[in-house]
C-alpha cells in the first residue's frame, strides 16, 4: 500500500487534466472506436472459443490496443523531460556558448528549446504534439515513435477484421470466380446464432470504423516514416531547420567553412540507440550529448548563436509564388503536403501570390513564419504568424541586394 501511495502522488494526478483537450479526446475516441468495433466483428467472423485461430485472431486484436495505449500514456504522461529551472553548466565559461532563457531563468541546455505551449525549455525538444497534448523529447520519444508505429499496425489488423466481416455476415462465402474453387468461411457462424445481430446499423458501424483505421493507417504511417528518418540521423524537426538555415549562412557569406552536424555518430544503427535502449529509458541525462570527433561539443549551440546574431537567416525571406487558403491539411498542393501537415496546434496563415514572408522555422513540406501587413491596423496587428506549404513560396532572390552583411564578408 505504501508503494502504491509513492507511485501516485498528487502531481502526477495533475498530470490528468492532460485528457482535458480535443487531441487526447479525438485519438482515445478513435483507439475505443477501432478496437472495440474490431472485438465485436472478429466474434462475429471468428469465434475465439471454437478454433485456435479465432482465439490466436482475438488474443493479437487485445495486444496491439493494451501495446498503443500504453506507449500513448507512457508519451503523454512521462512527457519529454524539462531542463531544471536555474540551470547553468557546471564549467561557468561554457555558459558563453548557450542562449539564455528569462522564463525559465536558466541556460538552454545543448538540444534544448523553450516550448510555447508547455511554458518550459524542453529537452532535446521535436515538437509540440496537440494528439498527446505534451511535447515531444527526450525522454518520451521512443513512446511516441513506437506509438506512430503500432497505431498503424493495429488498425491494419482490425481493418481486415471489419472487411471480412462484412463479407461473411453478407455471403458467408468468398469465391475467386470458379465454381469449382470456393474457400469456405462459414467458420464464422455457430449454433446458437450470435448475441449481437449484425444488422444495418451493425453494418453501418463497421464501415464507419473502417473508414478510421484507413485513415489512422495513412496518416499516422507517414508520421512514423518521418519520425523515423529524423531518428536515424540522430536530429529532431527543430535541428533540421537550424541545418539549413546553417548551410544558407555560409552560402550567403560564402564563406570557407562547412557545418558538420555535430549529434549524428556516423552510423544509423549507432543513432537508433540514442532513442530506443533495452531499459526503455533513453542514454545520457539529457543535458549533455556525445558528439563526433571532428566537433566542438557546443558546434550546435554556437551556430545557433551565429544565427541569432545574424538578421539576414534568423528570419529567411521568401516570395509568395502560389495562392494558399490557409486550410490546416490542402488537398491542392500535393499528397506529401497534406500527409506531413505539422501536427501542433499552431496557426496556418492565408496567402496571396506576390507577398513577402520572413520564414524562422521548418519542415521538409512546410514552412513558420511571419507575414508583415502593409497596413499595420488590420485586426491591431503589424503581422501574422503561422505555417503554410513550402511549395508555395520561393526564396526571395533580393536578399543579397537588400540585407545588411557584416563589413568585409558580405557577397561579392
Amino acid at each position: 500500500m505504501g508503494t502504491f501511495c509513492s507511485v501516485i502522488k498528487f502531481e502526477n494526478l495533475q498530470e490528468l487534466k492532460r485528457l482535458c483537450h480535443w487531441g487526447p479526446i479525438i485519438a482515445l475516441g478513435v483507439i475505443a472506436i477501432c478496437s472495440t468495433m474490431a472485438m465485436i466483428d472478429s466474434v462475429l467472423w471468428y469465434w475465439p472459443l471454437h478454433t485456435t485461430g479465432g482465439s490466436v485472431n482475438f488474443i493479437m486484436l487485445i495486444n496491439w490496443t493494451v501495446m498503443i495505449l500504453y506507449n500513448y500514456f507512457n508519451a503523454m504522461f512521462i512527457g519529454p523531460g524539462f531542463v531544471p529551472l536555474g540551470w547553468k553548466p557546471e564549467n561557468s565559461q561554457d555558459s558563453m556558448y548557450l542562449q539564455y532563457c528569462k522564463v525559465c531563468q536558466a541556460y538552454k541546455a545543448p538540444r534544448s528549446h523553450h516550448c510555447r505551449k508547455c511554458n518550459r525549455c524542453v529537452m532535446k525538444m521535436d515538437h509540440h504534439c496537440p494528439w498527446i497534448n505534451n511535447c515531444c523529447g527526450y525522454q518520451n520519444h521512443a513512446s511516441f515513435t513506437l506509438f506512430l508505429l503500432l497505431a498503424p499496425l493495429g488498425c491494419i489488423h482490425a481493418a481486415f477484421i471489419f472487411v471480412m466481416t462484412m463479407y461473411t455476415q453478407l455471403y458467408n462465402r468468398l469465391s475467386f470466380g470458379w465454381n469449382t474453387v470456393k474457400i469456405d468461411m462459414s467458420a464464422a457462424r455457430r449454433d446458437p446464432l450470435p448475441i449481437i445481430p449484425f444488422g444495418l446499423a451493425a453494418f453501418a458501424a463497421t464501415l464507419f470504423a473502417l473508414g478510421l483505421a484507413l485513415g489512422t493507417t495513412i496518416a499516422v504511417g507517414m508520421l512514423f516514416f518521418i519520425q523515423m528518418k529524423i531518428i536515424l540521423r540522430n536530429k529532431t524537426s527543430i535541428e533540421s531547420w537550424i541545418e539549413e538555415k546553417a548551410k544558407d549562412r555560409i552560402q550567403y557569406y560564402q564563406l570557407d567553412e562547412v557545418f558538420v552536424f555535430p549529434y549524428d555518430m556516423g552510423s544509423r544503427w549507432k543513432n537508433f540507440k540514442q532513442v530506443f535502449t533495452w531499459s526503455g529509458v533513453p542514454e545520457g541525462d539529457g543535458l549533455a550529448w556525445p558528439v563526433r570527433k571532428d566537433c566542438h561539443p557546443y558546434s550546435l549551440t554556437i551556430e545557433q548563436l551565429k544565427q541569432k546574431a545574424d538578421k539576414r537567416v534568423r528570419s529567411v525571406r521568401y516570395r509568395v509564388i502560389e495562392d494558399y487558403s490557409g486550410a490546416c491539411c490542402p488537398l491542392n498542393k500535393g499528397i506529401k503536403t497534406f500527409f506531413t501537415s505539422p501536427c501542433t496546434e499552431e496557426p496556418r496563415i492565408r496567402l496571396q501570390k506576390g507577398e513577402f514572408i520572413l520564414a524562422t522555422r521548418g519542415l521538409r513540406y512546410w514552412l513558420y513564419g511571419d507575414k508583415i501587413l502593409d497596413d499595420a491596423s488590420v485586426e491591431g496587428v503589424s503581422r501574422i504568424r503561422g505555417w503554410f506549404p513550402r511549395n508555395c513560396v520561393e526564396k526571395c532572390p533580393c536578399d543579397a541586394e537588400t540585407d545588411q552583411a557584416p563589413e568585409g564578408e558580405k557577397k561579392n
